[in-house]
Order: structure tokens, then sequence, then C-alpha cells
């Protein structure tokens, strides 16, 4: 009865190691992180457009801020809505480039939330 219980033992402990090699075969080598992406880093769908100057994109990456927040709160998507469009907290020479970069990341968060990407058009 002992002989029997170590070759289960044995037979179930090689079933295990066969069946992950099996599986990483089958599914491959574990991968990292993805690249880019929403503070992943550069060129991912949040990334501000490279043309924009310091204004533009902090105001691209509150626009991209608020619609989250739209669409945390299940609020309407609606970039007039949001306060720190409206009224920008950056010096008055600034404020036409700020509120471009806010229109842009908003655009792009919307569409992201709502399509799964930064398709093309207004989703609203």
């Amino acid at each position: 009865m002992n002989v029997t219980k170590r070759m289960a033992a044995w037979a179930l402990g090689l079933a295990v190691i066969a069946g992950g090699a099996t599986a990483r075969a089958q599914y491959g080598p574990p991968q990292g992180p993805p690249g880019g992406g929403y503070q992943g880093g550069p060129g991912g769908w949040d990334a501000p457009p490279r043309e924009f100057r310091d204004a533009a994109r902090r105001g691209f990456q509150d626009g991209l801020n608020g619609a989250q927040k739209d669409f945390e709160n299940r609020r309407r998507w609606n970039v007039n809505n949001r306060d720190e469009y409206r009224n920008p907290n950056v010096p008055g020479p600034l404020r036409r480039d700020y509120r471009t970069g806010f229109k842009r990341g908003y655009d792009t968060g919307v569409r992201h939330y709502t399509q799964g990407g930064p398709g093309p058009g207004r989703p609203y």
C-alpha cells in the first residue's frame, strides 16, 4: 500500500509539471505591462499631440481627467459642463491653448470610454 501511495504522488507531481509546461507552450511566456495607455507612457491613446505647447498639454490631461470624472459620475458627455473648460485656471494669454487641449483631451477620453478607443468623430 505504501508503494502505491508513493507511485500516486510521483505520478501526480509529474502531471503537475507536465501541465505547467503544456500551458506555457499553449499560451506563451508571461507578458509585461502594456505599452502606452493611460498614464502608461508616451505614444498611448492618452498622449497629447506632440505639436501641443505646455498649456495645451496641461489642458489635454485635464480634459482626459474631466471625461473620466463624467464617466465615473454617469454624467452626460458635454465639455461645456466642465468648469475647468469654461473657466480655466491659467493666465489669460494661455487660455486659448489650454481650452484647445482640454477639448481635445476630453473628446479623446469620451471616445475611449464609449468606444474603447480613439476612433473618428465625436460620439455625442
